[in-house]
């Protein structure tokens, strides 16, 4: 036997498999299988969840272990910044360190624990880099755009401005009213952009933003490989990210930006380090559940209630209370 969390970052739900402790590690073919099945909220366990993270030991001297987001259809993500808070909180409980790095798919990114931001409601805050607004690095073409910073653009929607940035995962971000928010729109442009297209080829997170205030932002977002989340850790950054850039009267950098989101808040720092630009992203790192399942139901990609054993946390019941102790400014449903 062996286990597995499940894990939320502001609602942002995921299992965590740490390779390191099975007898085989799962193959690529393996764990993209069992992302598809596990994930799936007909066919997994627990409603599903938007992501597998597998820990695995990193490949190079340093990073405290590596990383990978194993999305629900089974593709894999460069980075995930909700996903990365809750790993990073796994493996401070195995070693008692509470300052390292974590190999990501392009780069080592610090995290390091916080102060709770509730009753049993552990934060971490994770460092989200690099910042790249080359076509290449999304990559978008065909817009006529060497780089797009709150630019009009009437193939993707005639009356909004876009911006897009890597973080290095791909955003595509615009700032809007609420009733924009809440239309049909973003999730149009999310199909749309993550299904064949011309211009963002191998799709593209799509967030929609609106402005609550200084340092003050309302994200929602049409994740890549996922649909609609609760919350996007990387677009809730590359939003930040794009709010400092676009509006500096509104937001200014080296300060903490509230995000609100559908699944919570999270805060943002954008920082610009000439000529480069990264942000720290703080929330919470939850464990609802810990599962007790055998290893071979793993690889065969068959993890089913009735063969599992689940031992439920009290840190849901915390972050609920935590989040209705906050006001809540633009209210869209939840995906769980």
């Amino acid at each position: 036997m062996t286990q597995l969390l499940k894990v939320h970052g502001s609602q942002n739900h995921f299992f965590i498999l740490d390779q390191m402790l099975l007898k085989k590690p799962l193959a690529d073919k393996e764990l993209r299988r069992l992302a598809q099945q596990l994930c799936d909220p007909k066919t997994g366990i627990l409603n599903g969840a938007d992501g597998l993270l597998a820990v695995t030991q990193a490949d190079h001297p340093g990073p405290l272990a590596r990383m990978r987001v194993i999305n629900a259809d089974g593709s894999e993500a460069s980075m995930c910044g909700n996903g990365l808070r809750t790993v990073a909180r796994y493996l401070t409980q195995k070693t008692g360190q509470t300052s390292f790095t974590i190999q990501t798919m392009h780069v080592d990114l610090r995290v390091a624990k916080q102060k709770d931001l509730a009753p049993n409601v552990p934060a971490f805050a994770v460092e989200i880099s690099p910042v790249l607004f080359s076509p290449e690095s999304l990559p978008f073409k065909g817009l006529g755009n060497e780089r797009m910073i709150n630019d009009y653009v009437p193939e993707l929607q005639p009356d909004l401005r876009f911006t897009a940035v890597a973080v290095p995962n791909p955003h595509l971000i615009s700032f809007v009213d609420e009733t924009t928010l809440k239309s049909d729109v973003l999730g149009q442009l999310g199909r749309y952009l993550n299904g064949t297209n011309p211009y963002f080829t191998d799709g593209v997170n799509v967030s929609f933003a609106v402005f609550l205030g200084p340092n003050r932002l309302f994200v929602r977002t049409f994740e890549r490989g996922v649909g609609f989340t609760n919350a996007c850790g990387t677009g809730m950054a590359a939003t930040s990210l794009a709010f400092c850039l676009t509006h500096p009267e509104q937001a200014a950098l080296d300060q903490p930006i509230d995000v609100f989101n559908p699944g919570g808040k999270v805060q943002v720092i954008v920082h610009f380090d000439r000529p480069h630009y990264w942000m720290e992203l703080i929330g919470n790192a939850t464990v609802t559940d810990v599962i007790d399942v055998d290893e071979e139901a793993l690889h065969a990609a068959h993890v089913v209630t009735d063969q599992v054993h689940f031992e439920q946390t009290k840190e849901q019941a915390a972050y609920v209370d935590y989040i209705h102790s906050l006001p809540r400014p633009i209210n869209v449903n939840l995906k769980h």
